[in-house]
């Protein structure tokens, strides 16, 4: 019986986490549940797997969430309290599904405790992949990535030489938008970018995957997770979702993850690995498909993996400066302040007026997001 603690569990992945765990009740005990604003949530997870403890980032939702949740679980609010549930001693792995910069410091935290972390937050990786893989590299428990195509290249990499690896492939829908000419896209709705055709996630999310900015962070997340070049990453899109990492190795054979598009497979195979759970989710059905589909994608419609490209190239602070842009330009677009093409302009000017310096330590790199939050609010282009 392994002990568990689940940030962001209030989101969509966490969401998925819980019927994980809740399916493999004999195999996992949850230790902990965290989130911030979804009270409901909180409570029907709470009922559903009776946490020790529930975890609110909002100070002022914690007498509300005190109320709701009673005397089924020890109720607790803030950093503090999420740091010391992921180093308690009994507790054996964390699933860091927190959106934002809130999980790097959980994450450092788990692995310098020696716990296995279960990474689903990009920005964990895309702000601090340096810092952050040297405590992996150094830690008991190590780290092992949740999103569905960081999980499809993982599996694939598993048992292969460094040298037998020609080039790495993520896989993406292409959003809602694909097949749109430019200028309709660039004037694209709120309700329009949240109409992926095929995954159901959150706002941000959602928003990411339109202008494939979600693309743009799993590239540099998968530059520090596998120890990849620049050029040995890439994108292919495969409207169907059902395939979900390539690896070409070096004599041109190519392997492939693939599933139906339901995060359940990978948060079940970071909360097992190295072994496999019986039945985590839906099965796929080859027979029963229409087809089969891949596009390379159009960077002059979707200039966001340029964007990767060079952030990736440069380092250091680059991608922190890139993924700050892009949240402050994300809730600008859904307050209305801006057009949908214009969070590729901001990015694009945010990242061009800043200089990157190497990785060096977390104040540093906080101190790069702050300066290009600012830039982003005050951009008028």
């Amino acid at each position: 019986m392994q002990k568990v603690v689940v940030l962001g569990a209030s989101g969509s992945i966490g969401g998925s986490a819980a019927d994980v765990l809740a399916a493999n009740r004999e195999l996992y005990q949850v230790h902990t549940i965290a989130a911030k604003n979804n009270l409901d949530e909180l409570l029907r997870q709470t009922k559903l797997l009776a946490p020790q403890n529930v975890i609110t980032a909002s100070r002022e939702k914690f007498p509300k969430l005190q109320e709701m949740i009673g005397s089924r679980a020890v109720v607790r609010c803030g950093m503090d309290a999420m740091i010391e549930a992921v180093t308690d001693p009994e507790v054996d792995i964390v699933l860091c599904a927190i959106i934002g910069t809130a999980g790097i410091m959980p994450v450092l935290s788990a692995l310098a405790a020696g716990k296995k972390v279960a990474l689903a937050s990009k920005e964990v990786l895309v702000l601090a992949g340096e810092l952050v893989m040297q405590a992996a590299a150094g830690s008991a428990g190590g780290l092992v990535p949740v999103d569905s195509e960081h999980s499809g290249v993982f599996q694939c990499l598993e048992g292969r030489r460094r040298e037998e690896i020609r080039k790495v492939w993520l896989t993406a829908s292409g959003g809602p938008f694909r097949t749109w000419e430019k200028e309709r896209i660039d004037h694209a709705s709120l309700s329009e970018a949240l109409a992926h055709p095929t995954w159901q996630m959150g706002r941000k999310i959602t928003i990411d995957s339109a202008s494939m900015m979600n693309k743009a962070l799993e590239l540099v997340e998968a530059r520090y997770l596998f120890d990849l070049q620049p050029e040995q990453l890439d994108v292919i899109i495969n409207p169907q979702s059902i395939v979900h990492a390539l690896v070409e190795l070096t004599d041109g054979s190519m392997l492939a993850q693939m599933s139906v598009p339901d995060m359940r497979l990978a948060i079940a195979y970071g909360l097992s690995y190295p072994a496999r759970l019986e039945k985590p989710g839906s099965h796929l059905d080859l027979a029963a498909m229409a087809e089969l589909k891949f596009f390379a994608p159009d960077n002059k419609k979707f200039p966001s993996l340029d964007f990767a490209r060079e952030a990736m190239r440069t380092g250091g602070t680059l991608p922190a400066v890139m993924n700050a842009a892009n949240e402050v330009a994300v809730e600008r677009f859904c307050a209305g302040e801006i057009s949908f093409g214009t969070i590729w302009k901001i990015i694009e000017s945010v990242m061009a007026s800043t200089t990157a310096e190497p990785q060096k330590s977390l104040e540093q790199i906080f101190a790069a997001d702050r300066e290009a939050r600012i830039k982003a609010h005050e951009f008028r282009g």
